[in-house]
């Protein structure tokens, strides 16, 4: 090897390093300024209502006061609003998932009339504002089926597909999977529920937990129909718990703040667990169409 083309190698070397090092840092720096809000809410939590308005602020409290979290959960029922949450977001999460499955699994392989036309409607309903079907949707679930301070609006929705979005996802993981598996199974007498479940569904596993995420993620930050469709305190999830008890609390920031990470707490539990498949749901979705 030539010394010049020797050269050319080494400061294309060093230009790489030199653009790995400057893409860290502004990565190390987009991750800073995301987190830091939590990281203030935290140290809120721990402090006293004095040192919170204390000037200049500090980014470490001068004593870390978990008791915080004790006085906390004197005034705040959070494994009740828990519950209640739960209440709504596992069977959700199940049927949403699975209903999705069956729909994207029906765009992807079966053959039926209107199925374009069908599928176009399903894609483009992502396109609607959900504060358009808002008020048609309490009057057909309150006035049409009374269904009044109930979760039923909230988790029923999920047993009819899931979400055009989640509908979506799917299609897109069983379009990738080779059509040869389906008729080596075909061959050997499985019928459409046999693939589905033997050959389909293990595949899209990914896809599957992603759907999961979203619904939870969703249904966990859905403030405004909780709050449209639930009214009795004793119902009350974790969404609107916190929401009523920063009502009542006013300026007791640091009770505030701790019911705050308390709330969060579970969602991003949750999505450290799945985000491997989070991650990879989202990389491989719509590479084949």
């Amino acid at each position: 090897m030539s010394e010049a083309a020797y050269g050319r190698i080494r400061s294309k070397k060093r230009k790489d390093r030199t653009a790995n090092l400057i893409a860290l840092v502004v990565v190390v720096l987009f991750a800073i300024l995301v987190l830091f809000p939590i990281w203030w809410i935290f140290r809120t939590s721990l402090m006293t209502n004095a040192e919170i308005y204390k000037y200049p602020p500090s980014l470490l409290p001068a004593d870390w006061l978990f008791s915080n979290y004790e006085k906390t959960l004197e005034v705040f029922k959070f494994w009740k609003y828990l519950w209640n949450t739960m209440i709504i977001i596992v069977p959700s999460c199940l049927a949403g998932t699975f209903t999705a499955t069956l729909c994207g699994y029906a765009f992807a392989r079966l053959r039926f009339r209107g199925k374009k036309w069908i599928w176009a409607l399903c894609v483009g309903s992502m396109l609607l504002p959900a504060m358009v079907t808002l008020i048609p949707l309490y009057i057909g679930w309150t006035r049409g089926l009374g269904l009044h301070d109930s979760y039923l609006p909230l988790i029923l929705p999920y047993f009819c597909g899931g979400g055009a979005f989640n509908i979506f996802l799917i299609r897109q993981f069983i379009v990738s999977i080779p059509r040869e598996l389906d008729q080596a199974a075909t061959i050997d007498g499985a019928g459409y529920f046999r693939i589905l479940f033997s050959i389909i569904m293990p595949a899209i596993r990914p896809a599957m937990i992603v759907v999961a995420l979203f619904i939870f993620i969703g249904l966990w930050n859905d403030l405004l129909q909780q709050m449209i469709y639930i009214n009795a305190s004793d119902k009350f999830t974790i969404a609107l718990g916190l929401t009523n008890f920063r009502g009542q609390l006013k300026q007791d920031w640091s009770l505030t703040m701790a019911a705050t990470c308390m709330s969060f707490a579970p969602g991003v539990i949750f999505y450290v667990i799945g985000q491997k498949y989070f991650v990879e749901g989202i990389t491989l979705t719509g590479m084949k169409s």
